[in-house]
């Protein structure tokens, strides 16, 4: 069994205002973790950014992965939402 652990996700934009202008997070989660687990808790621990959690990219160390990377300690994690231009 893996142990639990806290990951930090900071907030952009959209993000942000969702979570009440909030920055950042913390998610509890395992520590084998993977994108797809991650968005799937930060969806059920801050409910302000379940709807928004699932449209969103996570980058972790400023690149964006797939949902099935596995999310290594102390990694830099961001949600970044949608975008559109004008």
């Amino acid at each position: 069994m893996t142990q639990p652990r806290s990951i930090e996700v900071l907030l952009f934009a959209g993000a942000s205002e969702a979570a009440g202008g909030a920055d950042r997070v913390i998610v509890q989660a395992h520590e084998d973790t993977t994108v797809s687990e991650l968005m799937q808790q930060l969806a059920e621990q801050h409910c302000s950014l379940a709807s928004l959690a699932m449209r969103s990219r996570l980058a972790v160390d400023q690149r964006y992965v797939s949902s099935d990377h596995v999310i290594p300690m102390n990694a830099e994690v961001a949600l970044i939402p949608p975008v559109s231009g004008g």
